[in-house]
């Protein structure tokens, strides 16, 4: 019988189930999200509101929303205390009043936090998936022609390999960044273009190593076309450890865009990711900690789940790698 408290603790279970609710999260975002995330509820009234805070908020019928603390209809008019003042206002300006809740408080726009959080969540993971995706295919591709390949290949693209891991990612980063400007698009090849090199190393020392097995010699000399060799019996044994490694690209991925949205480089307002409203936290982090914790802890879950689903992977895919 498994022992189920071990099976409960393991990191595979535990970071399956963090990346579930986070991918959850990013999925059902639209409709979790208490207000539209680019919405400003007036920025005089409504900016840095810390967790938990609650208000009325006063539709006028040009268009501004207005926050108040309490509202006091008298006669044809409207009187409301706002930012510790009373003041009144005309019936006729306006047209709706209605309770509002901010859980994770605003920013310095007057924002919703949580909705710029579950909006930035959809960003933040498709950009993760989409570099480690580009990543994988490109350094699989990379890495089986130079362990499949002649001679000259494997050495041409070795030293390719070589040549680009001498330069630092980040060097690399930044200067497709300057070359290219802004936006999820440029992270995403920026990231995807500087990081597939490991893979590629990786599968091609795990193809040089199983093309020396028999089974790979017999299916040689039956006659087994090599492209046949490579698709149904190479790569899957190959993918073991890129599997393992693209699980921990993913947590990679989403430092790398956190610190590309700082240097201001990354997904560009008015647009939401967690790296750019850590970004935006900058300015006004000093009286508003919630601003840069929430989205900060939003990527240290992030990074923790995919370094638990490393580790369990490489624990279950690659036995021999324990003890």
């Amino acid at each position: 019988m498994p022992d189920l408290r071990a099976y409960w603790r393991s990191d595979l279970l535990v970071g399956g189930v963090l990346a579930a609710l986070l991918c959850a999260a990013a999925l059902l975002g639209p409709w979790l999200a208490p207000y539209p995330p680019e919405r400003t509820w007036d920025a005089a009234a409504g900016r840095l509101l810390p967790p938990g805070s609650a208000g009325l908020a006063v539709e006028l019928r040009d268009g501004r929303t207005l926050l108040a603390e309490s509202v006091q209809p008298r006669g044809t008019t409207l009187r409301l205390l706002r930012l510790g003042r009373w003041q009144s206002l005309a019936g006729a300006e306006v047209s709706s009043v209605h309770a509002v809740s901010f859980p994770l408080g605003t920013d310095r726009y007057g924002r919703d936090l949580a909705s710029r959080l579950l909006a930035g969540a959809r960003v933040s993971l498709r950009i993760g998936l989409l570099v480690v995706a580009i990543t994988i295919l490109l350094g699989s591709l990379v890495g089986a022609a130079a362990g499949l390949g002649p001679p000259w290949l494997d050495a041409l693209l070795s030293r390719l390999t070589d040549g680009l891991l001498a330069f630092p990612r980040l060097f690399l980063v930044l200067t497709l960044a300057a070359l290219a400007g802004g936006g999820e698009t440029l992270v995403v090849l920026a990231l995807a273009l500087t990081g597939w090199m490991e893979v590629a190393r990786l599968v091609r020392a795990e193809l040089r190593r199983l093309r020396g097995e028999d089974f790979v010699l017999a299916a040689r000399a039956v006659g087994v076309p090599r492209g046949r060799l490579l698709m149904r019996h190479l790569l899957p044994l190959a993918l073991a450890p890129v599997i393992v490694t693209a699980a921990l690209r993913l947590g990679e991925a989403l430092l790398a865009e956190a610190a590309l949205s700082w240097l201001g480089f990354g997904v560009q307002p008015p647009e939401a990711s967690w790296g750019s409203l850590l970004a935006e936290a900058q300015a006004s982090l000093a009286g508003a900690w919630w601003v840069a914790v929430f989205p900060g802890l939003a990527i240290s879950l992030a990074v923790l789940a995919a370094g638990l689903l490393g580790e369990g992977l490489q624990a279950r895919l690659e036995p021999h790698s324990r003890g």
